[in-house]
């Protein structure tokens, strides 16, 4: 089920419900200028026949409002339109699953709403934490420290995207899961072009925006609140992120108090077929588990 609802003045998003209406909801929360839809056909039926799944469009992407130049907004009025989707939808408790951005913006509900959670599983992103980083020999890490993001995926990122058509906006696009998969897997073209092709059948135009990095990420950090964290949280760490590489991952979950670790083998900063059952094995394990 499709429905729109208001975020904000000026700001409407688009929203999708799949699964049993009376199924504890679980909302999915996509990383930055993703569309709801970036988040695979298959891993969003696994966790429906458990979960009624909720995934939504951030503004400037998909279906939802593109207004960044009439309605500028920060990092963390993103946050808020989490909320603003479950108040919208009528949940009061939801677990949340965000990758990359939205990693950081369900961190952001854990700090700040962790009323209207009954879990979080949080991949591909950082601590919003200054909390440093403890290695096993029990030396720490200052988070300035820890590893940056890879060159190639600086290099691409760096990139002014120009228009040369539909076909080759699929294309550049493509390329860009390619870098972001990492190399641990073969890398299939195929599924990523089909991907891309239905996200921009459903926003309706190949544009992309950048909105995101205009937007003030100022206020993001979260160290104390999400030292004191009480909602059952689950950290999946991928071997092959180019964008947080381990040891992220574990620092995220010394940063939230009561995390634990689940490793995907072969995962990067995509979601390709091969990592789609263990990840929704893993997701389900924790949500079952939570209450």
């Amino acid at each position: 089920m499709q429905q729109f609802l208001d975020a904000a003045p000026g700001i409407r998003l688009w929203t999708e419900q799949r699964g049993a209406a009376d199924a504890p909801p679980l909302l999915l929360i996509m990383g930055a200028q993703a569309s709801g839809v970036g988040w695979p056909e298959p891993l969003v039926d696994a966790l429906a026949a458990h979960h009624r799944v909720i995934r939504y469009d951030h503004r400037d992407t998909g279906r939802s409002t593109w207004a960044f130049e009439e309605h500028p907004y920060r990092i963390a009025d993103l946050a808020e339109d989490v909320i603003a989707v479950l108040d919208g939808l009528g949940v009061e408790r939801a677990h949340l699953v965000g990758l990359s951005l939205g990693g950081m913006l369900a961190q952001m509900a854990l700090a700040d709403h962790p009323d209207r959670l009954i879990s979080a599983t949080l991949m591909g992103t950082n601590a919003l934490s200054a909390t440093p980083y403890t290695r096993p020999d029990g030396s720490t890490v200052p988070v300035d420290e820890l590893p940056g993001i890879a060159p190639e995926v600086l290099e691409m990122w760096a990139r002014p995207v120009e228009d040369h058509g539909r076909a080759a906006e699929v294309e550049r696009r493509v390329e860009h899961w390619r870098v972001l998969a990492g190399d641990h897997l073969p890398f299939d073209d195929t599924y990523f072009r089909t991907l891309e092709q239905r996200i921009i059948e459903h926003t309706g135009h190949y544009r992309t925006s950048t909105a995101f990095a205009r937007a003030d990420a100022g206020g993001l950090l979260r160290t104390e609140q999400l030292a004191r964290n009480e909602v059952p949280t689950l950290v999946i760490s991928a071997p092959a992120e180019p964008v947080f590489p381990p040891p992220h991952p574990q620092h995220l979950a010394q940063c939230v108090n009561g995390a634990s670790v689940v490793e995907i083998p072969g995962m990067g900063h995509a979601l390709p077929a091969a990592v789609l059952g263990p990840l929704a094995d893993a997701i389900l394990a924790h949500t079952a588990a939570a209450h």
